[in-house]
């Protein structure tokens, strides 16, 4: 047996990594509570659309956490001190340079995002507030996303969950101070998530100045300005960068078209997500060990650590997602109530819980082959996959099945979903037979 990948392996980085995950979507369902419980939809639906931009905008950026733990993980298997700091010296000078550009684009990008998701007008006057607020986050979210990224490349989970337990928990908690105890709307809410990610930024340098002491390199390998150096990165990272705006458009079209049902529909799409994103960090928290433990075992050269990582890290991923749905059947409806208690969002929701209950099993194949590709740095094949899947699946059957509203949304989501999964295990498949990844034999 190899004891490197074994489920004692899968479980040191992907138990820390999903208590840490699931601290997003609970933080979430926090926004959506405060939010549903101040007594008008037009709160809720303006941290919806607030969060969908900020998702757009920072998750389509969050090629910087994957790049990075792929690169990173396979120099760790290999052995290479110097490529494992390149990769983070590197990786931080973007991500600080894409903050300072959203920085300055910020109007642009608050006029083109309101233009485009077309909300009302009193929940685009909120939306602005808390934009405004929040955009100022950018530095300090984009340089979390490379460090989470690089300790896991470093097989270290300890590190991203006190990141990310500090982030949200801060987060949760100022959420419920600012908008409970003090009065405010949407305003609190951004304000908290802006003091949040500086709490985790500094958390994340503590652990980092640690692993580097660990893991001292030579110096004579490391360039971090000389572009050309910056190939391997640029090349990840570009296939990445499509790969997830492909993603946030199928998010940002959901939000978008359900704001054009009303700010009902708008307000209940968005509290459904919540189960949706719930699922997918929570098994995101495995297809972490997945990126670690595959990138560790192709720097490596380790054909059949590989392959035991991938079936390991699915079995639990199916067994977690089997689970996912047993519970959203039975506490769908609670779950529900529980975030809002204004009666037509309750009853609306209900109409539309079956799809959040068969979703889990539908999308963990997807969720883990992220995993396993980031690992294998695959970025290109991801990029296919996701953008193919895009507009080959989700775009038909929506204007295919438009006339039943909010259910052919959900059914187009739906699909895409089994598509990305389906074409990402056919993809490795191949890669595996041809030896492409590691060479067989």
């Amino acid at each position: 047996m190899n004891d490197a990948y074994s489920h004692n392996a899968v479980w040191r980085i992907a138990a820390p990594m999903i208590v840490s995950s699931v601290t997003v979507p609970l933080l979430g369902m926090v926004d959506t509570a405060v939010m549903g419980h101040l007594g008008n939809p037009i709160f809720l639906a303006a941290v919806a659309v607030g969060a969908t931009i900020f998702s757009v905008l920072f998750m389509g950026l969050n090629f910087l956490r994957m790049g990075t733990t792929g690169i990173t993980a396979q120099g760790f298997g290999a052995g290479d001190n110097d490529t494992v700091r390149e990769a983070l010296g590197q990786s931080v000078i973007m991500a600080l340079a894409l903050a300072m550009l959203i920085i300055i684009a910020r109007p642009v990008l608050a006029s083109t995002a309101l233009t485009l998701l077309a909300p009302s007008e009193q929940v685009a006057t909120l939306t602005r507030e808390y934009f405004s607020i929040r955009i100022w986050s950018a530095p300090a979210s984009l340089c979390n996303f490379v460090l989470i990224g690089w300790l896991i490349g470093m097989q270290n989970a300890r590190g991203p969950l006190t990141i990310m337990l500090i982030t949200n928990l801060v987060n949760i908690v100022l959420d419920i101070s600012f908008v409970v105890q003090l009065g405010m709307d949407v305003s609190g809410v951004a304000l908290a998530t802006l003091i949040a990610e500086l709490c985790g930024l500094a958390t994340g340098i503590v652990f980092v100045r640690a692993e580097l002491a660990r893991h001292p390199g030579s110096g004579t390998a490391i360039h971090l300005f000389v572009l050309a150096r910056y190939r391997r990165l640029f090349d990840v990272n570009a296939n990445l960068f499509v790969r997830t705006m492909a993603l946030m458009f199928v998010f940002a079209f959901v939000t978008a078209q359900g704001a054009r049902m009303g700010d009902t529909i708008l307000a209940v799409n968005a509290l459904l997500m919540n189960f949706q994103l719930f699922v997918s960090y929570a098994l995101d928290g495995i297809a972490f060990a997945a990126e670690a433990l595959v990138g560790k075992a192709i720097g490596a050269r380790d054909r059949d650590g590989m392959l035991l990582a991938v079936r390991r890290t699915l079995q639990w991923s199916l067994l977690f997602a089997a689970g996912f749905c047993g519970f959203y059947l039975v506490a769908g409806g609670w779950i529900i109530d529980l975030m809002s208690d204004i009666e037509l969002l309750r009853a609306t929701a209900r109409d539309y819980l079956p799809w959040l209950i068969i979703s889990p099993l539908i999308s963990v194949w997807s969720f883990l082959y992220d995993g396993v590709f980031v690992g294998a740095t695959r970025s290109k094949e991801m990029m296919f996959i996701m953008v193919g899947s895009t507009l080959f699946v989700f775009l038909p059957t929506w204007f295919g099945f438009s006339e039943i509203g909010n259910h052919g949304l959900w059914l187009a989501f739906t699909l895409f979903m089994a598509a990305r999964g389906a074409g990402m295990h056919f993809w490795f498949r191949r890669l595996i037979n041809s030896g492409t990844l590691i060479a067989n034999g």
